[in-house]
């Protein structure tokens, strides 16, 4: 019995790719992916833009692909799973994510540290709070950095909920609009997709240029 068990479940899990997570795990991997990605430093590399954007593709009726998703529970899921990760980010960061960080050999995440304590600076908290949810990287600094901050609780709340839901749901009914719209899209999925990836990436590649460009006319 245990042996059926086992070879019953999914044989390689890609935890890069939002097609094989999906196909794995529906619409509760959806949650816990986006619960480490959110809360959790050692999920920065995880997909959340393209595993949101590609649920909301394969909650279309019609659409063939590895998995087929319940709108509404992808809807819940994602919410839930972006909500609670933020929140369990912000209150490693109050019990000491600063040294949780500064043991992180990560590159990427030291420099999203930098960026988001740029973007608390420049935007002031509750802005930067919203941003931060279509960062790449960022997004999963940032909570435990507020936490670290000692930014208000009531106010970290508000704004990472709000940012949460809008982050979540847009991308998510983006990918369902897009499916509803476009005949037989399965068969640009993967462009779509990848796509969407170099997309969410841009903000994180404009700021390492920018930050290059500082740097270079700072030593100048």
């Amino acid at each position: 019995m245990i042996l059926s068990a086992l070879t019953a479940m999914p044989q390689a899990v890609n935890l890069l790719d939002a097609g094989s997570l999906l196909s794995a795990f529906g619409a509760l991997g959806i949650a816990v992916i986006l619960f480490a990605e959110t809360g959790l430093l050692v999920g920065f590399f995880l997909p959340g833009d393209s595993l949101l954007f590609t649920a909301g593709l394969l909650c279309v009726p019609g659409v063939h692909g590895a998995a087929h998703l319940s709108l509404p529970q992808v809807l819940v899921a994602s919410v839930a799973g972006a909500l609670l990760g933020a929140q369990a980010g912000y209150w490693i960061g109050r019990r000491g994510g600063r040294a949780l960080l500064a043991r992180s050999r990560s590159r990427k995440l030291h420099e999203a540290a930098v960026r988001s304590e740029e973007l608390l600076d420049r935007y002031g908290h509750a802005k930067a709070i919203v941003l931060a949810r279509f960062v790449p990287v960022v997004r999963t600094v940032l909570n435990p950095l507020a936490g670290a901050l000692n930014v208000p609780v009531r106010l970290f709340t508000l704004w990472q909920m709000i940012g949460g839901a809008v982050w979540t749901v847009g991308l998510v009914l983006a990918g369902y609009a897009l499916g509803s719209s476009v005949p037989n899209v399965d068969r640009y999925l993967l462009p779509i997709v990848a796509l969407v990836v170099v997309v969410s990436l841009m903000p994180l590649v404009l700021e390492v240029l920018r930050s290059r460009r500082a740097s270079a006319e700072t030593h100048r």
